[in-house]
């Protein structure tokens, strides 16, 4: 079964961390992370709707400044979610530029900025290209069990964490995996077309067993259409499965009520990615510096549950020993370790 959501690291494990998930079948992408974008190319950033920061040092957010020069004069609106003080930070990083030309463009680019507080609250501020990037438009809203952003087909969930200042985990959460079978497709000679998209918007939606499908498609020069209830088209040409889960987490100390928050948040992902600052040799200057070890990263990794683990952001005193702290999270991640 393909999956919807390919994610991938941004660069090498010693450079800047971030994940750029792109989705299968839509001309969309996430991104966890906003420090230097790497290997992205043009096409891939302006497939960009959202991008989830952890918070604002400079490794994680030097990015947003390339961002927004690749999006000027394009119709787009950009999401962007962070921690405490982040609507402040971004707007001082867009008036660290002159924007005295942009009312002649002719599209608005817009960028929308979300801080996250603990408490479920969350303030919301716009800054719109034709009007110089002034800050508008500002609202509070609530969020529940985490969830920051719920759309029909994934939900993005929030965990927090200590890295001496507010630190976010995040995780992708694919609500079903809809896949048609194409065969079933061949045997009722119906051919694919926009309506396998409004089907599985349909299924996703968890819209009535009963109601009618329009099953169309054009061929030869002609429309073919045929109605069906959508519980026989569930029955008789999708397969539905939970999921996929994706989790991002880095910058947080090992501290039990950070591990605790990191495994519920990651508990049966697809993909985990974290980091692994330091060997565990030096697990008192990782403490120290608020970070995990390969160690650490591996264990909780194993507690969660996960399918796959991906380590990320080393220390660049490990710039020749990087198979080492591959080792050590692999080891840790499957219990090997232990028993030895």
């Amino acid at each position: 079964m393909r999956p919807n959501f390919h994610p991938s690291l941004i660069n090498g494990p010693f450079d800047d961390p971030g994940v750029y998930v792109d989705f299968l079948f839509e001309r969309r992408a996430l991104l966890f992370d906003l420090g230097d974008p790497g290997t992205l190319t043009p096409r891939k950033l302006l497939r960009v709707s959202h991008v989830f920061v952890s918070h604002t040092h400079v490794d994680h957010f030097i990015g947003f400044d390339h961002l927004v020069r690749l999006c000027l004069g394009r119709d787009k609106r950009l999401h962007l979610y962070g921690p405490a003080g982040f609507t402040d930070r971004v707007g001082h990083r867009l008036a660290g530029y002159t924007w005295n030309l942009v009312q002649d463009y002719p599209t608005d680019f817009t960028v929308v900025a979300t801080e996250l507080h603990q408490d479920g609250t969350a303030l919301t501020a716009e800054f719109h290209c034709l009007r110089q990037f002034a800050r508008e438009a500002e609202r509070r809203e609530t969020f529940r069990d985490g969830i920051i952003l719920d759309e029909a087909a994934f939900r993005v969930r929030v965990a927090f964490l200590q890295h001496r200042i507010p630190s976010l985990a995040f995780a992708l959460e694919e609500k079903q995996h809809v896949s048609v079978r194409k065969n079933r497709l061949a045997e009722r000679g119906w051919r694919v077309g926009p309506w396998l998209a409004e089907l599985k918007r349909a299924i996703l939606a968890e819209e009535a067993d009963d109601i009618s499908f329009r099953v169309w498609w054009r061929e030869g020069g002609r429309e073919h259409e045929e109605f069906h209830p959508l519980g026989r088209l569930k029955e008789e040409i999708v397969t539905i499965v939970p999921g996929q889960k994706i989790a991002y987490v880095t910058d947080a100390v090992c501290t039990e009520e950070n591990a605790g928050r990191i495994v519920e948040l990651s508990r049966g992902s697809d993909y985990l990615f974290i980091e692994a600052v330091f060997l565990h040799a030096e697990a008192d200057r990782a403490f120290d510096r608020c970070h995990l070890t390969a160690r650490q990263a591996g264990e909780l990794a194993r507690a969660a549950g996960v399918i796959r683990v991906q380590p990320f952001h080393f220390s660049p005193r490990y710039q020749y020993a990087e198979e080492e702290v591959r080792r050590e999270v692999a080891e840790a991640f499957t219990g090997s370790e232990a028993k030895e």
